[in-house]
């Protein structure tokens, strides 16, 4: 290994030099950050000036730090691969959130000179990470479910030059949408029901040499990790086969949800069906007059729209499914020209509370009026089915009951995904058969039958789930990614969605599966860090195997060896550091963030003594949207306390609360962390790195009460990345609490 040579490099611009002294800087850097080269430059983002960088390291240069504007700008100039990089914010972290006047000069100053200092430091501690190429890893892509997410995904993975493996349970290719007569159009003009085109995407697929497809067959096991899962795929007749894939999309669609738990809207009675059973009856009629089970030809229908879904707010009277399944609408008006198409003297009601039509489907809707569809808005309270069936309803343009007959009454009922086991049933049920309960062992078992991906994961066989059986995905930045690294999620099984909409989610999720197996291949992580080669490793003399690390880490990265030591998948792992966050004996870390990395930092800072008079306060900023926001503040010229000193964290998850407790014992007057939003509608990049650091925190109060200081010293706030003025806001709130709470007692 190169012994190591450092180097700091200030830039004057964007008025940099300007407003701060800049040999004060130079000073900071040469005295007390001890660089063996300390350089300034007018524009150190230009040629010139990258030049000048690129020079010195040709000359020799492994650590370099770049003291000008944020570590989020200049990214392309400031690359140099191969080296060890560290970012002092002096722009949008000091001279544009500071206000200038001679009152702020000596604290702007300060403030300017350790954000040096801790660059200098952070960078000592930086190992060049070296990456993990898989030389052997697999690009082939494996997509679960033939329907119609499953098809538009090997289509466009196929299109773009990779293999892809199809399995679908059925004997056929087309999943639900080969039950339709038609679909929603999808094209222009939006005004009649379109031809499905699941027969010629099938017929595609059949005749691309680059997809494989296995029918009547299941995912039995699925181990290993992104550019090397094992799959074992087995058939009806009990042969397995195995292939080896780089990404998978699971696109295993939806179930309608059951009909005859809406006892209350007539489910279960004769001649009240939900939309798939109308479109069997249409299927049968082939384009003639469709007739009930009895065979009486149907003159009347009505439509019972948000059938037990939305709560109490749909037309149903019970909470079965709380969510718009987003399709019910603008199927119920293709159903209804079913009908208008055969016979225009057929009778035909669409009762609505809220009427959902998305994309071109104004159009549509305006094509079904102009046919004679009738659109009544009104809540249903009862549906009576048999020979002649009845519906009561409130109808909410009058304000009244009333009542309408019809020979059919159809239910437009939720989706329901094909998700596979629910991992917190799983979870409690593993934990009982751990105890030894004997019947919870044999559940296991029985559960297993149900698994889609049947995952070889420490954290159970598939992956986490929203309330309702979604896939947990992040729907703000990343919505098809799961929480289990390349492996991706599509259509209806990801959140309720249109024919046209699981298309565009699958092309989505393909592209997505495209650049895990690239970034596999490479060793880099998965998003939002693609460009990471670092990967966490753990100095296993010092791990109590206390497997706090195994149990948070939010994407399965992290197994047990045969002596219960962590054991890392590298290839899984999203480098959020939440496992060196969990370490209670800081034995994680990574090659270029690391407990050290941090504290260096923290520890480089020149805390005032108790007679100076002036608080220091730490902030940790989540990279992916406080400190974005806090760069925003700059860029927007908002003021706010030259007393904190910010430093980026990949994730709220990987703070680690040595650097809290090391903070405060150096006399810092408080610790302010801002992340992502947590709970069931999170904005956390990472899952559930918020929430995990929430828990944290939320037990250090008898830390701070240990050392003698006030619990309200150490504060944490959930942010969006466009919360630009309420963080300027809350660092000068914290500001003033703490001169009201008073300096620290720890100072020197």
């Amino acid at each position: 290994m190169a012994e190591m040579k450092t180097a700091a490099y200030i830039c004057t611009g964007c008025g940099i030099g300007d407003v701060l002294d800049v040999k004060g800087l130079e000073g900071a850097a040469k005295k007390d950050g001890k660089m063996a080269e300390v350089k300034t430059h007018a524009f150190l983002c230009n040629a010139e000036g990258v030049q000048m960088i690129k020079d010195d390291i040709a000359g020799g240069v492994t650590h370099l730090c770049i003291a000008a504007c944020s570590r989020r700008a200049k990214t392309e100039a400031f690359s140099f691969p191969g080296v060890g990089i560290s970012r002092a914010n002096l722009r949008e972290g000091v001279i544009w959130v500071v206000a200038e006047g001679s009152d702020h000069d000596e604290v702007r100053q300060e403030m300017a000179e350790d954000y040096v200092r801790m660059g200098c430091a952070e960078v000592k501690k930086i190992v060049v990470p070296g990456g993990n190429v898989k030389q052997s890893s697999s690009k082939r892509i494996l997509v679960v479910g033939g329907g119609i997410s499953g098809m538009t995904a090997a289509l466009a993975a196929a299109d773009a030059g990779y293999e892809v493996v199809i399995v679908e349970k059925a004997n056929a290719l087309g999943g639900f949408a080969r039950n339709l007569v038609k679909r929603v159009p999808f094209s222009g003009p939006y005004a009649e029901p379109q031809p499905t085109g699941i027969a010629e995407m099938a017929a595609k697929i059949g005749a691309n040499p680059r997809i494989k497809v296995h029918l009547s067959s299941t995912v039995t096991e699925t181990a290993g990790a992104p550019g090397r899962f094992n799959i074992k795929v087995a058939q009806e007749s009990g042969a397995v086969t195995e292939e080896l894939v780089g990404a998978i999309v699971q696109a295993t669609g939806f179930t309608p949800y059951d009909i005859n738990k809406l006892t209350e809207l007539g489910g279960g009675q004769a001649n009240v069906v939900d939309q798939a059973g109308l479109e069997a009856m249409a299927m049968a009629a082939n384009g003639g007059a469709i007739k009930r089970a009895d065979g009486k030809e149907i003159k009347s229908v009505v439509f019972v729209q948000c059938a037990g879904q939305r709560g109490s707010g749909g037309n149903g009277n019970g909470t079965h499914l709380e969510y718009c399944s987003g399709h019910c609408c603008a199927t119920s008006i293709k159903q209804a020209m079913y009908f208008k198409d055969a016979n225009p003297d057929v009778d035909t009601v669409v009762m609505y509370s809220d009427l959902r039509v998305p994309g071109m489907g104004e159009d549509f809707y305006r094509s079904a009026q102009q046919k004679g569809v009738i659109f009544t808005k009104g809540k249903v309270a009862k549906v009576a089915g048999g020979a002649s069936c009845k519906v009561d309803f409130n109808d909410l343009i009058l304000n009244e009951d009333t009542s309408v007959d019809a020979d059919l009454v159809v239910l437009a009922t939720g989706q329901v995904p094909n998700a596979g086991v629910n991992l917190d049933d799983w979870s409690a049920v593993v934990t009982l058969a751990d105890g030894g309960d004997e019947a919870a062992k044999a559940k296991t078992v029985e559960m297993k039958k149900g698994s889609v991906l049947n995952l070889e994961y420490r954290q159970g066989p598939d992956m986490p789930q929203f309330k309702y059986g979604f896939a947990d995905s992040h729907f703000i930045c990343f919505p098809y990614e799961t929480r289990r690294t390349g492996i991706y999620a599509a259509g209806p099984v990801r959140r309720p969605m249109d024919m046209m909409q699981a298309q565009e989610d699958a092309t989505g999720a393909a592209l997505k599966a495209i650049q895990a197996v690239e970034n596999a291949e490479k060793g880099r992580a998965a998003h939002p860090r693609a460009w990471d080669l670092s990967f966490p490793t753990a100095r296993l003399e010092g791990c109590t195997q206390c497997k706090r690390c195994t149990v948070e880490c939010p994407f399965g990265a992290i197994d047990e060896d045969e002596k219960r030591f962590p054991k890392f998948n590298e290839e899984r792992c999203r480098r959020c550091g939440t496992c060196m966050g969990a370490c209670p004996v800081r034995v994680i870390s990574f090659e270029n963030y690391s407990v050290d990395t941090v504290g260096n930092q923290i520890k480089a800072v020149n805390v005032p003594d108790q007679f100076e008079e002036r608080p220091r306060l730490l902030l940790l900023a989540c990279e992916n949207d406080a400190y974005p926001a806090l760069d925003m503040a700059g860029i927007q010229r908002l003021s706010y306390s030259a007393y904190i000193r910010a430093i980026p964290v990949r994730c709220l998850g990987s703070v680690n609360t040595i650097w809290i407790t090391d903070a405060l014992s150096a006399g810092y007057d408080g610790v302010m962390m801002m992340g992502c939003k947590k709970g069931d509608d999170y904005q956390c990049h990472f899952v559930k790195g918020s929430e995990l650091a929430s828990y944290r925190m939320s037990k250090i109060g008898d830390t701070l009460k240990q050392m003698g200081l006030e619990e309200e010293r150490v504060i944490t706030h959930e942010v969006a990345i466009t919360d630009h003025e309420r963080v300027a806001k809350l660092i000068n709130d914290y500001a003033t609490q703490i001169v009201e709470i008073g300096l620290s007692p720890m100072k020197f």
